[in-house]
């Protein structure tokens, strides 16, 4: 079995804080498809990630991740609908249009969380896409989110 290749370190020239392989300092996170419209990322908190409460993980860790994952998926989804392999020719970028997240529960520290994101909705300048995060088995923040598509120069 071929083991996949990490949607972030396909993208070329990604600096993100949140998902850029380019960034040594960010989060690097990495998502993957598990479906054609869906893919998932696992990611493991660091504990200065915290919240006040240190056994929690920061609201705005989540958003991050949250928003990374859903653009990143947004992005690969653009390379495959225009046939081409993710990172190839031109490049494809997309932004976020629209975040709209509900935190349901804390997300613990102590363990990795996983997303799962859901392609809702696709056309040439947006994307439209509703993603779930879990804690040890557990919703704790849902979110919609709507991914632009902005100049290929971004």
């Amino acid at each position: 079995m071929t083991e996949q290749i990490a949607i972030q370190d396909q993208i070329q020239g990604n600096h993100c804080f949140g998902c850029g392989p380019d960034n040594d300092q960010g989060l690097r996170i990495k998502s993957y498809w598990v479906e054609p419209d869906k893919s998932r990322c696992l990611f493991t908190p660091s504990p200065y990630h915290n919240a006040g409460p240190a056994q929690y993980l920061n609201g705005g860790i989540i958003a991050t991740v949250i928003d990374c994952h859903t653009v990143c998926t947004a992005i690969a989804d653009g390379y495959l609908q225009a046939g081409r392999k993710v990172g190839s020719g031109d490049k494809i970028w997309f932004a976020t249009g629209k975040l709209d997240i509900k935190y349901l529960a804390p997300a613990a520290i102590d363990q990795p969380v996983l997303l799962e994101a859901t392609i809702v909705e696709r056309g040439p300048k947006k994307t439209i896409l509703h993603c779930e995060l879990s804690s040890d088995g557990r919703l704790c923040a849902k979110a919609d989110v709507v991914a632009v598509r902005v100049p290929d120069e971004w």
